[in-house]
């Protein structure tokens, strides 16, 4: 039986939600992990320090997990790796419970010797999608983060 190998300008429509989102975020992170590579960086570790900066830090961690839409657990091990490189340090609440994590001085170098790498992907992704098709993709990821939430 011969088998058909679409092309990546044809790839089906896949029926189900969860595996089309999959599918991009999977073809989109290796679209980042290769820009950012020569940092020393993976796209998820940029994302988590550009998150620190954004939103201001100390953030706690809870929150920090909220925001990303990860569970305890990815969200730890991942940020171990950014803790024992003091790209960020993480300091215990008032009552020892929660923890709060901020990004350090050399993290925010690392950040910054990283972004224009970083962008340089954004403007690829951009350009080959379209402004119109661009913009559409943050509203709708964003609209199917917030309506998964419950």
């Amino acid at each position: 039986m011969p088998t058909h190998r679409p092309s990546p300008a044809t790839l089906p429509v896949l029926p189900c939600a969860c595996a089309e989102l999959r599918r991009a975020a999977r073809a989109v992170t290796r679209l980042y992990d290769a820009a950012l590579r020569p940092s020393g960086l993976r796209a998820t570790q940029f994302t988590l320090l550009q998150a620190l900066t954004l939103t201001g830090s100390p953030l706690r961690q809870g929150m920090l997990g909220e925001i990303l839409a990860l569970d305890t657990t990815t969200l730890s091990r991942t940020l171990r790796p950014l803790e024992e490189a003091k790209w960020i340090r993480s300091v215990a609440g008032a009552d020892g419970r929660e923890r709060y994590v901020e990004l350090t001085p050399l993290g925010r170098r690392v950040l910054e010797r990283a972004t224009p790498a970083w962008k340089a992907a954004q403007r690829r992704l951009e350009a080959a999608m379209g402004p119109r098709e661009w913009a559409a993709l943050g509203r709708l990821t964003t609209a199917a983060a917030t309506a998964s939430r419950s």
